[in-house]
C-alpha cells in the first residue's frame, strides 16, 4: 500500500515516457541544426567574417608604407608622419631576412623619446646578437593615439610585405576619439550568453551574412554609424578636451566590446595568412599616478555630498597625525559614493604608506576603472586579451605582470614608466629582452653562446650614438605629454567634437 504522496511504479514509468518524448522531440528538432553545422564544417563554410568591422568605419584608408623615389624601400611618407616616426624596409625581401613589424600606439612608437629608443630597436639589437647569421628588420608602426580599429588596416597592409611575424601591443587608446555606438543595440543578460554561443556556429554566420547583405541591399549606412576621419581626431588634442568626457557605462562597455572584436579580428587575419603574431599584455602605471577626471556618482543627494565633503575634511584633517584614522573616515566616505576615482586614489595612498600593499593595489586599480578620462587600458580589456589568448592559443608576453613582479607590492610606478602608460628607456630594454626570450620559447631563435655580452656592446653603441638634442626633444616631449593629460593642449579653442565633424581631414 502507497501513501497519497508517493506516485506509483505505474505513474512514474508514466511520468519518464513523457519526458523521454519531450527530449526526443527537441533532439529531432535540432537534427537539422546538427546535420547542417556538420556539412558546413566539412565544407569550410560559414567561417566567422571579419572583413568589416561592424563598430565604426573610415571616410577614407591611406597606406602607411609607399615606394621610395628609388623604388628599393618602402618608407613612411612624410603625410603619415605627424603621427608615425619614420621607418623603412626593403622592397625586396633578402634570402636571409626575418622581417618583423611592431604594432600599436605611442608606447610602440617609443614616446617621449622616439624609435631609437623603443622596444623595437632593443629587439632587432638583441635579434642581430643572438643569431647574427640572419639579417632582422623590426619595422615600427607605432602611431600616435592610434587605438585597435585604427590598427587593423595597418596589420592588412603589412601582410601583404612578407613578413615573418607580428608583434601587437594595443590598448591604452581606446577612449581617446569621440565616437557613439547608438547603431549596437544591447540584448538582455539573460539572452546574450546563449546568443554568443550560438553566434559562434557556422549556421549562424552564414545565415546572419546573408541578412546582411540582404540589408545593405536596402540601406547602406546605419543609423548612428561612425565613419572617423582618415587620422586620429582625439579628444584631449583640442584645449579643454577633458570636458568632453562624461561618465557613460555604455559608450565604456561598447568601447570595451569594440576592442575585444579588434583584438579577435586581427588574430584571425594573421592566422589566415599562415603569419605568427605575439601578442603584449600592456602596462599601466599606477602607483603615483592620479586618474585624469573624477566625477561622483549619479544620484548624489545634497546631503549625500555634504557628508562626503565633511568625511573628506576630516580625514585631511587627521592624516596628519592619524593615518589609519584617516583610512577609516576615507572607507566611510567610500560607503556614501564608490565611484569617485579621487577617492579610491586617495585611500591606495594611505594603504600604500600603511604598508598594505594588497588593499593599495586594490585601490589604485579602482581609481583606474573608474577614471572618467580612461587614458590606460582597463581591466575588462586585458581580460578580454587573456580570453583571446587562451582560446586561439596565440603567444603573449605579459609586460604587465613582468613589470608587476618588479615593482614594490606589484604596482607598477615610476621605476619604469616615465607617465601613466609610457616605459622608460630601460623598460622598453626589459619588453625587448621578454620579447626575446618568449621568441626562444617557441624556436623561433636559437641563440649563440656569449650573445647577451654582444648584445650589451651593441646596446652601449647605439646609445652613444645618440646627441644631446634627442633626449632634449624627449624631455619637452615628455612635458607635454602631461599637460594633454590635463586636457591642456595647444588646440584651438572652443573646438568641439561637433564642430570637428564637418572638417575635412586636412591632409
Amino acid at each position: 500500500m502507497t501513501t497519497g504522496s508517493e506516485p506509483t511504479p505505474r505513474l512514474r514509468v508514466r511520468r519518464l515516457r513523457r519526458l523521454m518524448f519531450r527530449v526526443a522531440a527537441v533532439l529531432i528538432g535540432l537534427l537539422p541544426f546538427v546535420v547542417a553545422e556538420g556539412v558546413f564544417t566539412l565544407l569550410d563554410w560559414g567561417q566567422p567574417d571579419y572583413t568589416a568591422d561592424p563598430f565604426i568605419g573610415f571616410r577614407n584608408v591611406r597606406p602607411l608604407f609607399v615606394p621610395s623615389d628609388d623604388g628599393a624601400r618602402y618608407e613612411i611618407p612624410e603625410s603619415r608622419q605627424a603621427f608615425f616616426c619614420p621607418d623603412s624596409f626593403a622592397r625586396e625581401k633578402g634570402p636571409d631576412e626575418f622581417r618583423i613589424f611592431c604594432l600599436g600606439g605611442s608606447t610602440v612608437q617609443g614616446r617621449p623619446f622616439a624609435i631609437e629608443t623603443s622596444f623595437t630597436t632593443w629587439l632587432e639589437l638583441s635579434l642581430q646578437a643572438a643569431e647574427p647569421t640572419r639579417t632582422w628588420d623590426v619595422v615600427n608602426c607605432g602611431g600616435v593615439s592610434y587605438a585597435s580599429y585604427r590598427l587593423v588596416p595597418i596589420l592588412e597592409e603589412v601582410l601583404r610585405h612578407e613578413p615573418d611575424l607580428v608583434i601587437l601591443y594595443t590598448g591604452h587608446n581606446e577612449f581617446l576619439e569621440d565616437r557613439t555606438y547608438s547603431h549596437i543595440k544591447r540584448m538582455p543578460e539573460v539572452v546574450a550568453a546563449p546568443s554568443s554561443l550560438l553566434a559562434r556556429t557556422r549556421t549562424y554566420t552564414l545565415l546572419r551574412e546573408g541578412f546582411m547583405r540582404l540589408r545593405s541591399q536596402q540601406q547602406h549606412t546605419p543609423d548612428g554609424f561612425p565613419v572617423l576621419r582618415t587620422e586620429t581626431d582625439a579628444m584631449l588634442d583640442y584645449r579643454d578636451g577633458l570636458d568632453d568626457y562624461h561618465r557613460d557605462d555604455k559608450w565604456r562597455r561598447d568601447t570595451i566590446d569594440h576592442f575585444g572584436y579588434n583584438l579577435r579580428r586581427m588574430v584571425h587575419l594573421a592566422d589566415e595568412a599562415d603569419m605568427p603574431i605575439v601578442l603584449v599584455n600592456p602596462v599601466s602605471k599606477l602607483r603615483d599616478c592620479p586618474p585624469f577626471k573624477t566625477q561622483h556618482r549619479d544620484g548624489l543627494t545634497p546631503e549625500e555630498l555634504q557628508r562626503w565633503e565633511a568625511l573628506i575634511d576630516q580625514a585631511t584633517e587627521r592624516r596628519k597625525t592619524d593615518l589609519r584614522g584617516s583610512a577609516t573616515l576615507l572607507c566611510q566616505a567610500l560607503e556614501i559614493d564608490g565611484q569617485h576615482a579621487g577617492l579610491h586614489y586617495l585611500l591606495a595612498s594611505h594603504y600604500d604608506m600603511l604598508d598594505k600593499t594588497d588593499q593599495a593595489r586594490k585601490h589604485y586599480l579602482l581609481a583606474k576603472e573608474t577614471d572618467i578620462c580612461p587614458l590606460r587600458i582597463l581591466e575588462p580589456m586585458h581580460e578580454a586579451l587573456i580570453e583571446i589568448v587562451r582560446e586561439t592559443g596565440t603567444p603573449m608576453v605579459d609586460a604587465r605582470g613582468s613589470f608587476e613582479k618588479l615593482s614594490r607590492g606589484h604596482i607598477p610606478d615610476g621605476r619604469y614608466l616615465v607617465d601613466h602608460v609610457h616605459p622608460s628607456i630601460e623598460g622598453h630594454k626589459l619588453i625587448a629582452e621578454w620579447l626575446i626570450e618568449d621568441l626562444a620559447r617557441q624556436g623561433v631563435i636559437k641563440p649563440v653562446d656569449g650573445w647577451k655580452e654582444v648584445r650589451e656592446q651593441s646596446y652601449r653603441d647605439h646609445f652613444e650614438s645618440l646627441n644631446d638634442l634627442y633626449f632634449l626633444k624627449g624631455t619637452q616631449q615628455l612635458e607635454s605629454l602631461r599637460y594633454w593629460t590635463k586636457g591642456e593642449a595647444n588646440g584651438v579653442p572652443g573646438k568641439t567634437p561637433a564642430t570637428r565633424e564637418h572638417e575635412g581631414d586636412g591632409f
